[in-house]
């Protein structure tokens, strides 16, 4: 397996992306379990069949793009191939110097805004990006390798990470969360996503709580033509609730903030549905811890 991903990563983004788009039409007609969860989901959200059809495609790119971004030497930035748009948001929330929590959810080349951020802001403050090491010895490994860049730390999904984080923030540093991904049980609440409830993560607003630091929105648009990338920034479209609206009562404002970051994760999303992964499993049962 680790020599077909090295293969791939020397091929072209424009080889890649022919490939990812034959990988991800096979992948939606040969599983049906994920092909009744993709529609579920975009029946869920009123996806188009023009937007359907894209994210078919798109899905199958994130996965075969993801070996050149994970194997790329370091004196190969991907600078030229990056777009940014309001960038000046991240600007402005470093000099302000109480760090930043960016999320960004399971849309485009989400590989890439760590890196891409690394690359361009890494030497004023590092990003710490949460992940769930995968079970294989051999893809940790890779895993580990592969997100070892200047100016981007990575921290895994414990209470070490958390802790990592929390630590990071404080220093002014930035986080990055996926917060459209299941967490372990009794790290999330249900809260809804497109209209039914869905597990979700309440570490993006603790830690924004916590600290002080504010929450931007940011995605990794891929480019037509195999062209490259566009990071795109936004501000939150609604503030978190405060606490004492809830009387006291945690649970209900825990639910209260993930709502409001379920709503900024749909609000991304329909800036760019084509590329969102909607055979994602996002309403299932979180995992014991």
């Amino acid at each position: 397996m680790l020599t077909v991903l090295y293969w791939l990563s020397r091929r072209s983004l424009g080889f890649l992306h022919a490939l990812g788009s034959l990988l991800g039409w096979a992948g939606y007609a040969l599983s049906p379990s994920y092909r009744t969860r993709f529609n579920a989901n975009a029946d869920r959200a009123g996806l188009s069949r023009e937007h359907r059809r894209a994210a078919i495609a798109h899905a199958g790119r994130m996965v075969t793009e993801t070996p050149r971004l994970w194997l790329r030497s370091a004196d190969a930035p991907l600078t030229p191939k990056v777009e940014w748009v309001d960038a000046h948001l991240i600007d402005a929330a470093l000099e302000a110097g109480r760090g930043i929590v960016i999320l960004t959810p399971h849309l485009g080349a989400f590989e890439v805004t760590a890196q891409a951020y690394a690359e361009r802001f890494g030497a004023r403050q590092p990003v710490t990006a949460l992940y769930r090491p995968a079970k294989k010895a051999w893809l940790r490994e890779l895993e580990a390798s592969a997100r070892a860049r200047p100016g981007m730390l990575t921290a895994p999904a414990s209470l070490a990470g958390v802790r990592q984080m929390i630590r990071a923030l404080r220093q002014g540093q930035t986080v990055g969360l996926l917060p459209d991904q299941v967490p372990p049980e009794g790290m999330g609440v249900w809260a809804p996503f497109f209209g039914q409830d869905a597990y979700t993560m309440t570490l993006a607003a603790r830690l924004s709580l916590q600290t002080g630091a504010p929450l931007l929105l940011m995605i990794g648009e891929r480019l037509g033509a195999a062209t490259g990338w566009r990071m795109r920034v936004f501000a939150m479209p609604e503030p978190l609730p405060e606490a004492p609206a809830f009387g006291g009562d945690d649970m209900a404002h825990q639910i209260a903030c993930a709502t409001a970051i379920n709503r900024a994760m749909e609000f991304l999303i329909r800036q760019c549905p084509q590329q969102y992964l909607w055979g994602y499993h996002r309403y299932k049962n979180p995992r014991t811890a």
